[in-house]
């Protein structure tokens, strides 16, 4: 354990024979009396003594508390209260001295001191005795936390305590840890449960007229920078810099960064309630059913509890005002960074050739929460509709779908953004998103810059050194495009080429380093017009086609392994991720107008990690050929039922229909409940070895609009 190996056991001796029958016979005496409710003084003894032996045996700490309770129950004299109190603890102290990491002893502790009739001075000396002993011992320094807030400890106290271990020793990891929750964390303790809740709340003294955040993590930049100059290959200080460097970085608050569709924009389409809706310009896309309309707000942070009372969306055209938002997430966790809702039109608005504005409101609910704080700050955008009256039956009809080729003589460069969306009012600045409330001071660049200046000198001869520096330019790009508004990575090319440094030289974490790069590369890519439009292709064959839109995003051949900042994309319907390092494609589900997809010749393991695909409702095409589906053991650690196929997914299926046809659906459940939800035209999964004869009979029962597998018409 821990890197520790193993020793061989000894044989036992004449003492650890006799220990273990005093423990055998301590042990059956102790439940005799716990199953008959003894609670004597003889028994009360004889779990005393048991835990003197092993503090593990959380039942005995369990029946102590019964047994005081009652005592208490039948005492009202407040001095033989404090001696009964006292005796718990005197056997907790003879405990945790046997063995200063038992948890049960340490909550027993806790929930004794917490009756309020001891002496907390007495305990801060004792556990110093312990911290001494061991000074990353995690339960002390808990429990340190617990009594802070018993005794309403001022967080200078704290400072000064754990400042003297650090001076003492600054690889104390347990100190610094304990620093970020002084700072980071108020105490709330429920007196009816008896024990404290960490509610974050980072710097909530600087409301009482304590130093303000710009202060305090100033002076903590300085005392970490000379501890880690002091000692650059001691981890405990650059844990305590990175938090540091993100509470510099990241709002206080949630803030809308993007919109699908984008404020301002200028949308022709038409809808028919039973066919759907076409939206005709700035560019071509069709929604199936009248009411799957998508209207995406994207957040700088994970958010919950969207609802309409958060979220006012007006319009005379619309059906549904009583909107249903739901997290674009692959999980079943009720928060994400992306939020979707459907809009229906009513009828008498389909076809009358008026123009109509849909205004977006945020509120200032305490319903939206992040992880740490409320929602507080409004948001408000608009965009217009322009209905006309086209027949769309042809538009819905598969007379012109054709099979879609990804070689690359098929493509031809696009000019320039602007081609595609300025003529319908879409400037880039627009489809590109941006912050709905200022996230960045000046304080919070300078920060930055001066930690940037200190550690360019010392990223030449550590690592570590290194991959801070990077983190610091990325963050200073970052607060920069906040402040100024610009959209552009100054130091995007200083920090690949640290990545690829660091990749060769620290190949234990190459994937992380090769995760980085990936990020910072898509950054790059998507955070101006002129880097976006260098991959951006036309597809030559599509022009005519019912796939709608011809204009491709190919990030292919770029050994992407990480995807993100897709949510900046939201208006791309043809993607070419082919070529790349992809194990997974977590961030796709914000594509919601995603057509067709490329995702061959990645390292994609197992159908798990194509879940966000089961997001995309237009999605037609999906070349997955040449991955290593099925060449790995699947991934089940989702499937918390006993029947995958009762899992929280859902399987509507006829699995009765499906074994009666001689199909695997046994061995095959993966694949039934990544497709089964698809209206695929094209698919591809050559080169992948799970990929069989059965399994192509099974893809063509279950995905009945399929026109093409594996390049080859389907019957």
């Amino acid at each position: 354990m821990h890197g520790r190996p193993r020793k061989p056991p000894k044989a036992a001796d004449a003492a650890s024979i006799a220990k273990a029958e005093r423990l055998r016979s301590l042990q059956a005496d102790f439940l005799r009396s716990h199953q008959n409710q003894i609670y004597t003084k003889e028994a009360l003894e004889t779990s005393s003594k048991l835990l003197q032996i092993n503090p593990e045996a959380y039942t005995a700490w369990n029946y102590r508390k019964i047994a005081v309770g009652r005592l208490l129950e039948s005492e009202t004299d407040h001095d033989k209260i404090k001696s009964i109190l006292d005796e718990e603890l005197r056997v907790v102290e003879n405990a945790l001295w046997q063995n200063p990491k038992s948890y049960g002893a340490w909550h027993h502790r806790k929930w004794v001191i917490s009756k309020g009739f001891s002496s907390l001075d007495h305990e801060f000396k004792l556990l110093n005795e312990f911290l001494k002993k061991d000074t990353r011992n995690f339960h002390g320094w808990n429990y340190r936390r617990f009594l802070a807030a018993l005794k309403n400890a001022t967080y200078e106290e704290e400072l000064e305590y754990m400042t003297d271990k650090i001076n003492k020793s600054i690889s104390n990891y347990s100190a610094w840890h304990n620093r970020r929750h002084v700072f980071s964390l108020s105490w709330v303790q429920k007196t009816t449960r008896f024990f404290i809740v960490i509610k974050s709340n980072l710097l909530k003294q600087e409301a009482e007229g304590h130093l303000s955040k710009e202060q305090t993590l100033a002076g903590e930049f300085e005392l970490v920078d000379g501890a880690i100059f002091t000692d650059p290959d001691d981890q405990s200080a650059w844990f305590y810099h990175l938090w540091l460097l993100d509470e510099t970085t990241q709002s206080d608050i949630p803030g809308l960064t993007a919109s699908w569709p984008p404020p301002g924009s200028n949308l022709t389409l038409t809808a028919d309630a039973e066919l759907g809706v076409y939206v005709s310009s700035p560019y071509k896309c069709f929604f199936p059913k009248q009411g799957d309309f998508p209207l995406l707000l994207h957040f700088n942070q994970p958010v919950e509890m969207i609802s309409n009372s958060v979220v006012t969306v007006k319009c005379m055209a619309l059906k549904n005002e009583d909107l249903v938002w739901r997290p674009l997430s692959t999980s079943n966790m009720e928060k994400a960074k992306s939020w979707i809702t459907y809009l229906s039109f009513l009828d008498e608005f389909l076809n009358n050739k008026n123009v109509y504005t849909v205004e977006v409101f945020l509120r200032h609910p305490l319903g939206v929460m992040c992880s740490e704080t409320h929602y507080s700050s409004p948001a408000q955008f608009e965009f217009t509709l322009n209905f006309q009256s086209i027949d769309i039956t042809g538009i819905k009809g598969e007379s012109r779908i054709q099979m879609v080729n990804w070689e690359d003589d098929q493509f031809h460069k696009v000019g320039s953004i602007d081609e595609l969306f300025t003529p319908f009012g879409f400037p880039f600045d627009q489809i590109r998103g941006g912050t709905s409330i200022p996230i960045t001071s000046n304080w919070q660049l300078n920060s930055l810059e001066n930690e940037i200046t200190c550690y360019h000198s010392l990223s030449s001869s550590c690592k570590i050194g290194k991959l801070t520096l990077a983190r610091l330019l990325m963050a200073h790009d970052v607060m920069v495009n906040g402040i100024h508004s610009k959209n552009q990575m100054t130091h995007s090319e200083e920090v690949l080429e640290l990545l690829d440094e660091l990749q060769q030289s620290d190949t234990p974490h190459t994937k992380h380093y090769r995760d980085q790069h990936s990020l910072v590369l898509l950054d790059q890519v998507t955070s101006n017009r002129d880097t976006l439009t260098k991959h951006c292709w036309h597809h030559k064959s599509l022009a005519h086609s019912n796939l709608e839109q011809n204009v491709c995003l190919r990030l292919n051949k770029l050994s992407i392994s990480q995807i993100g900042f897709f949510e900046r994309l939201s208006w791309i319907q043809m993607l070419d991720l082919s070529h790349n390092q992809l194990q997974n494609i977590e961030g796709l589900e914000v594509l919601q107008l995603l057509t067709c997809l490329n995702l061959s010749h990645n390292k994609l393991k197992s159908f798990t990690a194509l879940d966000p695909l089961r997001l995309l409702k237009l999605l037609r095409v999906l070349d997955i050929s040449n991955n290593e589906i099925g060449a790995h053991s699947i991934d089940t650690t989702r499937y918390l039922c006993c029947s995958p196929l009762s899992n929280g997914r859902g399987c509507e299926m006829n699995m009765e229909e499906l074994a009666n046809d001689r199909l695997d659906v046994v061995h095959s459940w993966e694949l039934l409940l990544m497709f089964k939800d698809l209206s695929l035209i094209q698919l591809d999964m050559a080169g992948n070895p799970s990929y069989d004869e059965k399994c192509k009979v099974l893809l063509e029962k279950i995905i009945p609009s399929l026109k093409w597998l594996n390049g080859v018409s389907v019957n």
